[in-house]
């Protein structure tokens, strides 16, 4: 209970949501991901992000992952042929 109290008052503190006087799940997400005290909370709070942002980082990922393994086939090439 110390615990969440703890960190709503930090987040509540220390977030936007203050001046509406709510607490809101950014302010405890921001919480996590800036405060070394809350850091290991940053897996569980994640920032929240559009679908389509996230969507298109998966792609974005994909796409290095394809070109990393198309470098990695030319230089297996590269190597056999030598």
């Amino acid at each position: 209970e110390l615990f969440v109290q703890c960190l709503a008052t930090y987040s509540y503190r220390h977030g936007s949501g203050k001046e509406k006087k709510v607490l809101t799940y950014s302010d405890l997400a921001n919480t996590a991901q800036q405060s070394e005290t809350f850091q290991f909370l940053a897996d569980i709070l994640p920032k929240k992000i559009l679908a389509s942002k996230y969507l298109k980082m998966l792609k974005e990922e994909k796409r290095e992952e394809d070109e990393e393994n198309d470098n990695d086939n030319e230089s297996d090439h590269d190597e056999a042929d030598s």
